[in-house]
């Protein structure tokens, strides 16, 4: 690992070089988890590649506005399982639902809170990092709150990490719900009007989400209008799998060429801590699980989907590629997320405030 990340062999290739190289190494990578049956292999593929690329000297990035877009994507395949039936479901059974998701957040606090107090990062870094929510979103917004949000990013995506895994075994056990997930067609027949219209939406959230300066708009937007078109049903949100693939892509590749040598370093340091903490984080989630199967019918996978703490973003494209409840999953997952994101600056200034020790440098 030091080796490599010394010897940086791909430091003086050009960028055109590099990308093909980018592309090559995500497509191996990519038909590697596919074949392993991972779910969100793309977007894994893509961000490793991106790790591996950074790490060995590459220079070439993801321009913001491609990213940008990739994200109004993923906010409106959340958006487009939005239904009456989520809220019929979630007013049923809300006590439950609001129980669990406090719980997961309480835990993700009190793991992010240990290992700041720990000195393992700096900051309110931890907090940031295992607090639940759109992975990219909490990035954003921890840099702007004064946490390094690559470190953020790393601790993120490597829960996303853990769940995809953690995913692939439950539905390998067969504890799922009947049936398996159909094989993708990647170039199906297209509604080419509905698909333009899919398109003026991302294009005018994005410049609202920039105008409004949301933290994390261009996901937050795109989904806020994606509910109300789908629950309204103005129109239907086309998106066919060659589309969201391209921005998986996209979005793996920013988060992984984001993974430079200094952060590697320091993450490598506090790598043992940070996996335990997210295998806790993992097993108490699975523990809430088990009470929704017991206490709901639901079946094993879609609760572990729903209450566990991965990224939002992740988590709708790891249940888009298995056969699961989504809008159970997604109704979950985004009453949290809008959870977070009313508490989540508030929360970190207040234990960095009232319970952290004086902040040292963070990595450059």
């Amino acid at each position: 690992m030091l080796a490599w990340l010394k010897e940086q062999p791909l430091a003086r290739l050009p960028g055109a070089v590099q990308w093909s190289l980018l592309l090559l190494v995500s497509a191996l990578l990519v038909a590697l988890l596919e074949w392993a049956h991972l779910p969100a292999a793309l977007l894994l593929g893509a961000l490793l590649a991106g790790i591996l690329h950074e790490t060995a000297g590459g220079h070439v990035r993801v321009p913001a506005l491609p990213f940008w877009f990739s994200q109004a994507v993923i906010g409106c395949l959340i958006a487009r399982v939005f239904n009456p039936h989520i809220l019929r479901t979630f007013a049923g059974r809300w006590p439950l639902f609001v129980t669990i998701m406090l719980a997961v957040i309480v835990s993700s606090c009190a793991l992010g809170w240990l290992l700041s107090r720990l000195r393992l990062f700096p900051e309110t870094t931890a907090i940031w990092g295992l607090l639940p929510g759109a992975a990219s979103v909490m990035m954003l917004m921890a840099d702007e709150f004064g946490a390094d949000g690559r470190l953020v990013a790393f601790i993120q995506y490597l829960r996303v990490v853990f769940v995809a895994i953690a995913a692939s075994v439950i539905a390998r056990l067969g504890f799922h719900a009947a049936g398996h997930a159909a094989a993708v067609v990647w170039f199906p027949a297209v509604h080419w009007t509905a698909f333009g219209e899919t398109l003026a939406l991302v294009l005018v959230s994005l410049v609202l989400g920039r105008k409004l300066r949301i933290p994390g708009g261009s996901i937050l937007v795109p989904l806020a209008l994606g509910i109300a078109v789908t629950m309204t049903g103005a129109f239907t949100i086309e998106l066919p799998p060659w589309f969201l693939a391209l921005s998986y892509a996209l979005l793996g590749w920013t988060i992984g060429l984001r993974f430079n040598r200094d952060i590697l370093l320091h993450a490598a340091r506090t790598l043992p801590q940070t996996i335990l903490a997210i295998l806790l984080l993992l097993a108490f989630c699975g523990g809430l699980a088990v009470v929704l199967v017991q206490t709901a019918g639901i079946d094993p996978l879609t609760a572990y989907l729903a209450t566990n703490p991965g990224g939002m973003d992740s988590v709708a494209i790891i249940a888009a590629s298995s056969h699961v409840d989504m809008p159970f999953v997604m109704s979950m997952q985004a009453s949290r997320f809008l959870i977070v994101l009313l508490i989540g600056p508030a929360l970190s200034r207040w234990v960095a405030r009232s319970f952290l020790p004086a902040p040292r440098p963070r990595p450059h």
